[in-house]
């Protein structure tokens, strides 16, 4: 079983670049925009860190207590979680069982993985256009937390819906991909 943990330094996976001009260019760009993503889930979690941190040393030194700390950390995390998915997505980074893939056969594996890249398109399509409905929802009504701190809840529906349209856009173009390759003796991965 592989997680391509153990690949040569500079070989990336998932950004084998396809031959059809349009999905070259549709797949660079949406690298691009992954690896933007990526830096910005970063930095997130790097501020949720030192967020935390500073509620931690505020209360124990100065026995100052913070309302805020909480439902900050908890917003930028659903923005790291959600934003940097299709960056994984586009490694192939996502939990998978492969105890199939090693024993189909090459043509076959290829179907089951365009099929299953079909269904996931489908449900975070889905997924993505419930999320940009409670963005809505939250945005129009002025929807905010019960805390005293009371931030708008349009802010993590807002993460999650472009993560999850994200998402869904790389399984499309990945799907796209598969259907536009017509090598059969290409190793699917």
């Amino acid at each position: 079983m592989s997680h391509d943990f153990e690949l040569e330094p500079g070989v990336r996976p998932g950004v084998d670049l396809p031959q059809n001009p349009t999905l070259r260019r549709l797949s660079k760009s949406l690298n691009w925009l992954n690896r933007q993503t990526l830096r910005l889930s970063m930095l997130a979690l790097v501020l949720t860190s030192l967020v935390l941190t500073y509620s931690v040393v505020t209360r124990y030194l100065f026995k100052v207590a913070t309302d805020w700390q909480d439902e900050a950390s908890v917003f930028m995390l659903v923005g790291a979680i959600f934003i940097c998915t299709a960056y994984v997505q586009s490694q192939r980074g996502h939990v998978g069982i492969e105890a199939l893939s090693a024993v189909l056969p090459a043509r076959v594996n290829r179907v089951r993985l365009l099929a299953v890249d079909i269904a996931s398109t489908l449900f975070c399509g889905f997924f993505s256009w419930k999320s940009w409905a409670l963005f809505h929802e939250a945005w129009a009504e002025g929807q905010t937390t019960s805390s005293s701190f009371a931030p708008p809840l349009w802010i993590p529906y807002s993460l999650m819906a472009v993560g999850m349209t994200l998402l869904t856009l790389q399984l499309l173009l990945q799907s796209a991909i598969q259907i536009a390759d017509t090598d059969p003796q290409k190793a699917p991965q």
